[in-house]
């Protein structure tokens, strides 16, 4: 299960301060190189304004540094069983403005990415994308599915987007290996670059169509500490050990390199033990989540196997009041700045066991 999402209206005033200087920034900047290792930052298009204009949060994600950023697109079902997927409105943007914005992300000298997700308009204690059953079955969902990502890839073509993102999350859909492969053959006609899909942290394993994609993508929101805790770097660096080593057998496994396509953490006290969690309410804790952020940076450094990651996620008010996944106005996002700054080589694409 993957961190949420604050679904609210970014006004201009709350932009304000230092766009002037992210703009000038990143004019200097030349384009990123194709082979430059991910260091990237989602933007969620989930104003309440289908057409909202997010070129001064793409101005500040370059003013930190980042080289890529993933643009996610909302599309919604009315429930775990239902079968019709759609735009909704008030969260979801026009096409009018993923395209624009996915513009904005190349004149600013980053690569695009578009990743479409799913979500519930109602949802249980335990519900979301990744425990969705159709109740009208398998080739309602599959059709209705395919008619959103369809059109989103044929936008990010048109655009020069680099990277495109089949899935995310849908878990209990995964097994299904036949109609992910039809679907990812019919996205190969519409989208000539970069395919992956998003799967949740704890399903390297289950996914059975890495072979069709050109890379495998997974979630990195592995519980650090127990619940309540505020771990130490060393403690940190031990909780990475395990998650690294399931990522780079996972890379050994399917020849290909991992992209960390989601790494987040809320401010608030308890965010290493669940980081996946999107309904905690506990107290603002802003220097846990510069750590955590910290932490996994050190940890995915010099990993040869990741082939880059993306922060969850630039879009919210942010501010040190803030409880949510937004590093802006926080500590983490001078954090992620520096972890941005650090010189790394491209890996090499790992290869399979001898």
């Amino acid at each position: 299960m993957r961190a949420g999402v604050l679904v609210t209206l970014v006004s201009a005033v709350v932009l304000g301060g230092a766009l002037g200087a992210a703009r000038s920034t990143w004019h200097a900047t030349p384009p990123v190189d194709d082979e430059t290792f991910v260091r990237g930052v989602a933007l969620g298009l989930f104003a309440t304004d289908s057409n909202w204009d997010y070129g001064p949060l793409v101005d500040e994600i370059r003013a930190r540094g980042a080289t890529d950023v993933l643009v996610v697109v909302n599309a919604y079902q009315s429930d775990r069983f239902a079968s019709e997927i759609g735009p909704r409105a008030g969260h979801s943007p026009s096409e009018a403005t993923v395209a624009r914005t996915l513009s904005q992300v190349k004149r600013a000298g980053m690569r695009a990415a578009l990743m479409p997700v799913v979500r519930l308009k109602t949802r249980g204690p335990n519900d979301w994308r990744g425990v969705i059953s159709p109740a009208d079955g398998l080739d309602a969902w599959f059709e209705s599915y395919r008619r959103f990502v369809l059109p989103l890839a044929r936008i990010a073509q048109d655009a020069g987007v680099h990277r495109f993102v089949v899935g995310s999350e849908l878990s209990s859909l995964e097994r299904y290996e036949g109609r992910w492969r039809a679907l990812i053959s019919e996205l190969r006609e519409q989208f000539s670059r970069t395919l992956t899909y998003s799967a949740n942290w704890d399903r390297s394993r289950a996914v059975r169509f890495w072979d069709a994609l050109d890379e495998a993508g997974l979630t990195a929101y592995f519980p650090l500490a127990v619940d309540g805790e505020s771990p130490s770097a060393d403690a940190l660096a031990h909780a990475w050990q395990t998650p690294r080593a399931e990522i780079d057998a996972l890379a050994r496994r399917i020849g290909k390199p991992v992209l960390i396509t989601e790494v987040g953490y809320a401010s608030q006290r308890g965010a290493a033990g669940h980081p996946w969690d999107d309904t905690s309410v506990a107290e603002v804790d802003l220097r846990l989540q510069q750590h955590l952020y910290r932490g996994f940076c050190d940890a995915f450094a010099e990993a040869p196997s990741v082939s880059g990651f993306y922060v969850w996620n630039w879009f919210g008010f942010g501010g040190p009041r803030d409880l949510g996944f937004t590093p802006r106005g926080k500590p983490a996002a001078h954090e992620l700045a520096k972890c941005f700054a650090r010189t790394r080589p491209a890996p090499a694409h790992a290869g399979n066991p001898s």
